[in-house]
């Protein structure tokens, strides 16, 4: 669910490790935690799950349903605890855990339960502005806690940012203009930051634990019941034999996959495996294939029904259901997958590549056959998630689905495998993103409790003096540098407080706002310097990486165009009449056909163009985005021009193309 820097690879087991005992899911070669630690994870995972089942349903087991901020910190109890044992202090991923880390995750279990029972009395005696000297240790020690958590999972990068802002607010009296705001002593600091409702267990830690988790579950099964080879063969059905035909099958697997699981990384090291070496063997250079699975899954993690954490943390900012999200979402992601469905069919034309082997390519009935649990569980997710109207719940219908699907294929030596491991996968996937959300609360608490949040969108807005487009491109750029430096959830979480207030009160559109710095802050993956989806699917590509992203950068030029066009012309959200949405869908289509003959110098119907004909379906393009109609039928004249002028040339030259 999220873009982490070293998200989970998929599968479980390493390639070459030795086959699995599936009665000793526990004790596994090849497994990040073993032994007494795989079943430690287990348990916080299992714990956490009827935790949160119990909570979403209602259900009352035990006759206990806890108030939400008791849930919050169990919550934090089981997940910060799994995240410490699966990020252990020294090496990388998969080196064993020692005692410190043994420590850190007992400790954060026991204060996260403390801190539930004593839920009703933080609320009821105010004690995040003045609790006994015993909670106040506790509140500070949660505080280091939750930057350990982060600094592990996030990064040094942003375990500084976090650390940063968190203490921003004991100097905040002392900084001029804008950036001046209440000051807070030591001792009152931590007590807000962990026993408030603004910071630790802020929006972001609400937004996870009421509805994220589930979809994280419904991700992890999906995983490991095997929906990404089931998405794989399913594109490769319906697009491997077409020309250009394994660019295509990458671009829609990725798309499947990246929707579902809607993390970016994982996304290529996942699909991309399999797509990345199909393209190069049917020539595709290096460099482009890589690019063509960095810009499908970074497409993915913004494409409906699941989109990712951040769809969620907007719905919960907006204040509006999770549905009317996905259904804003719907077309920019729609004309994005077009374009470069339309780039890879055009490169595919003007360097006479074909299709895939016919011996890759799965017969669509039996692929339908084999996986059609997992596009049922789509459905299932989708209907609950817009006809019913329970987002909650909705992941968790899907998730059983699968599992019960899984334990049905598995052999009865394998059962407990399978359980075992969708535990430990949502222990895992879960607790990665708890702990980097504990860092992000604490940004979002230095800046909201001080006041200096509200003061940055008035200064901003006073600096673009009451231009739109200044303001705007002013905000994209600051979502694109704070998007190198952070996960994407981190990024919008934090422009979402300082930024989008001020572009809303430019008079710009609610939805269109969020989803502006959304797009705008995933762009880093496929951007150069930092690009990091380009730069895992070059390591797979066998290609450089900065080559990789200027590539990516190219191919996906319409997610840095797409942003401006909807924010500017919210019909394209599907908000207004049925006639202008049409008129401006239309218009869109025509924009990305002309973008994609010019990024690849052809044209259907006329074949090569030559640089002048490129720059001018380019510009004609471009005319189209802008949302007024005699730009619009500028660039339908545009068109009109370029295939006249085609086939003037065709004629001239007598060639058939």
């Amino acid at each position: 669910m999220t873009d982490l820097p070293l998200p989970p690879r998929a599968p479980e087991l390493e390639k070459d490790a030795p086959a699995p005992d599936p009665r000793r899911p526990w004790d596994r070669p090849g497994r990040r935690v073993t032994g007494l630690v795989y079943l430690a994870v287990a348990a916080l995972g299992a714990a956490g799950l009827l935790l949160t089942i119990n909570q979403v349903f209602a259900l009352k087991i035990g006759g206990a349903l806890p108030i939400n901020t008791a849930y919050y910190a169990l919550i934090f109890a089981f997940y910060l605890s799994a995240a410490f044992l699966t990020h252990p202090f020294r090496g990388p991923r998969g080196t064993p855990v020692n005692a410190f880390d043994c420590m850190l995750a007992t400790l954060a279990l026991g204060l996260g339960i403390y801190l539930s029972t004593q839920a009703t009395e933080i609320l009821m005696r105010g004690w995040d502005l003045l609790a006994p000297p015993g909670v106040t240790a506790v509140a500070a020690v949660i505080c280091l806690l939750a930057l350990e958590g982060v600094r592990r999972t996030g990064g040094f990068l942003l375990f500084t940012l976090c650390a940063l802002f968190g203490l921003y607010p004991l100097i905040a009296d002392s900084m001029p203009g804008f950036l001046w705001g209440s000051q807070y002593a030591p001792l009152e600091l931590v007590r807000a930051h962990a026993l408030g409702t603004e910071s630790i267990f802020g929006i972001p830690m609400r937004v996870v634990s009421d509805i994220i988790l589930g979809f994280i579950v419904y991700g992890t099964a999906l995983t490991l019941t095997g929906g990404g080879a089931f998405f794989m063969d399913l594109a490769a059905a319906l697009m491997g034999r077409s020309r250009g035909g394994p660019a295509k099958v990458s671009v829609i697997a990725s798309g499947f996959f990246g929707s579902l699981s809607g993390s970016v990384i994982s996304n290529v090291l996942s699909t991309g495996t399999m797509t990345i070496p199909t393209m190069k063997r049917t020539g595709y250079a290096p460099s482009y294939a890589a690019a063509v699975e960095s810009c499908a899954s970074t497409g993915g993690a913004l494409t409906p029904p699941v989109m990712g954490a951040v769809a969620f943390v907007m719905a919960s900012i907006l204040n509006v259901p999770y549905a009317e999200v996905v259904i804003a979402a719907t077309v920019p992601a729609a004309l994005f997958y077009l374009a470069l469905l339309l780039q890879a069919d055009c490169y595919a034309a003007r360097n006479d590549l074909g299709r895939m082997p016919d011996a890759e390519i799965p017969k669509l009935g039996k692929t339908l056959k084999d996986g059609w649990v997992y596009l049922l569980s789509i459905a299932v997710l989708i209907y609950v998630i817009l006809v019913v109207g329970r987002e909650a719940q909705a992941p968790f219908y899907a998730a059983a689905l699968l599992v019960v699907a899984g334990l049905w294929k598995n052999a009865r030596g394998g059962r407990l495998a399978l359980l075992a491991d969708v535990l430990v996968g949502t222990a895992r996937n879960v607790g990665n993103l708890v702990a980097i959300l504990l860092g992000i609360g604490l940004i979002i608490g230095g800046l909201s409790i001080t006041g200096v949040a509200t003061a940055f969108s008035r200064e901003l807005i006073q600096f673009a003096g009451g231009s739109v487009m200044l303001l705007l491109i002013l905000g994209a750029l600051t979502s694109f540098i704070l998007g190198m430096g952070m996960t994407s959830t981190a990024c919008y979480i934090f422009l979402a407080i300082v930024l989008a207030p001020a572009l809303i009160e430019a008079g710009l559109h609610p939805m269109a706002s969020h989803l502006f710095i959304l797009y705008w802050g995933m762009l880093s993956f496929i951007t150069p310097p930092v690009a990091l989806a380009a730069a895992a699917a070059a390591q797979v590509a066998g290609a450089p990486a900065l080559q990789s992203g200027f590539v990516a950068m190219r191919l996906g030029a319409t997610l840095f165009i797409l942003p401006f066009l909807f924010v500017l012309n919210p019909t394209l959200i599907l908000d207004g009449a049925l006639g202008p949405i049409l008129w401006s869908l239309g218009t869109a289509i025509i924009a990305i056909w002309l973008l994609s003959a010019g990024f690849e110098r052809w044209l259907y119907g006329i074949g090569r163009l030559n640089a002048a004909q490129a720059t001018l379906a380019v510009a004609g393009a471009l005319t189209l985005l802008v949302p007024e109609h005699r730009t619009d039928w500028a660039g339908i004249l545009v068109l009109v021009v370029l295939y006249s002028w085609g086939l003037l040339v065709r004629k001239r030259r007598g060639a058939v193309v």
